[in-house]
């Protein structure tokens, strides 16, 4: 299966911008800081999101980044497909030339997981995220990590 970082950061980030978004525009360093991931690549990434239509950017003092549409017209998948991830299974990226004269054996259940990912992943929102427990008692403990820290 191939779900790299590029698609894990993506979906991160954008839980990380849905979640402090209310205040306004978020910037990127405030996300790279809290999620410890690399400004630059968060960029990258961002420009995908926004072509994508599921971010809307703010420049200026006090800009950053904004969630496009409501929490719960977000799905993961949406995310993850901005950014040119996949998470098929097969493969041979479902072009069935996996073995050297055609399809293997197993393609029709590499290719079955790869639909019950993307349905799994189709029908949890960013808004589902937020809603959990677990998500909201690590974001309070990033958010304490970064008053002592800001922007490192």
């Amino acid at each position: 299966m191939k779900l790299t970082t590029k698609g894990r950061y993506a979906v991160t980030a954008m839980l990380d911008l849905a979640l402090h978004g209310d205040a306004g525009p978020v910037s990127l360093a405030e996300i790279s800081t809290r999620q410890e991931i690399s400004l630059s690549y968060l960029e990258q990434l961002f420009s995908k999101l926004r072509r994508s239509g599921l971010v809307t950017s703010t420049r200026g003092p006090g800009g950053g980044y904004s969630v496009a549409r409501e929490l719960s017209n977000v799905a993961v998948s949406e995310i993850i497909g901005a950014v040119n991830e996949s998470v098929d299974a097969t493969q041979c990226g479902g072009k069935e030339n996996c073995h050297s004269h055609g399809r293997c054996l197993t393609h029709d259940l590499w290719e079955g997981l790869s639909a019950q990912i993307e349905e799994f992943l189709s029908g949890v929102s960013l808004q589902d995220m937020i809603d959990r427990q677990r998500v909201q008692s690590v974001s309070m403990r990033q958010d304490k990590v970064m008053v002592q820290r800001p922007y490192a």
